[in-house]
């Protein structure tokens, strides 16, 4: 399974503000995940939304992990961005095997079991130990080679 790019720069964003202790603004994580500022916008807006992320408008304002996001899962955050859609579309176009394939059971039971070992790792989980302060290096002068 592959995760989209959304999911991905939502899972690293949430990893980098759950590293800092300071608010950070959208041109600052887009600078430090080398990703594109209107996309990090979009993926800010909707992490705020599921309560990854708590935004601040103003010239003071800012972003930062949620007092509580450290709780979410893993999974929580990729079945925000990736929905219940299941790993093969047999309708689109139809299939003719639909009707006796038992591929997309097993499909569906692999998808479960992967979102199954999401679901055991909390967002805080994957900052903690040397994870947060490499995450806090991104970016920093001296920080790229």
């Amino acid at each position: 399974m592959k995760l989209n790019r959304s999911t991905d720069m939502a899972l690293r964003i949430a990893m980098l503000t759950a590293a800092s202790p300071a608010r950070t603004t959208v041109d600052e994580l887009a600078t430090q995940l080398a990703l594109p500022r209107s996309h990090v916008a979009k993926v800010v807006q909707r992490l705020q939304r599921i309560g990854v992320l708590h935004t601040v408008r103003g010239r003071s304002g800012g972003v930062a992990f949620a007092e509580r996001a450290g709780e979410l899962t893993v999974g929580q955050v990729v079945r925000a961005f990736e929905g219940d859609d299941e790993v093969v579309a047999c309708e689109q176009p139809g299939c003719p095997l639909v009707a006796g394939c038992r591929l997309r059971g097993e499909l569906r039971r692999a998808q479960a079991a992967f979102l199954a070992v999401l679901d055991e790792v909390r967002l805080g989980d994957l900052v903690a130990g040397p994870a947060g302060p490499l995450l806090l290096a991104l970016g920093a002068p001296g920080a790229r080679g």
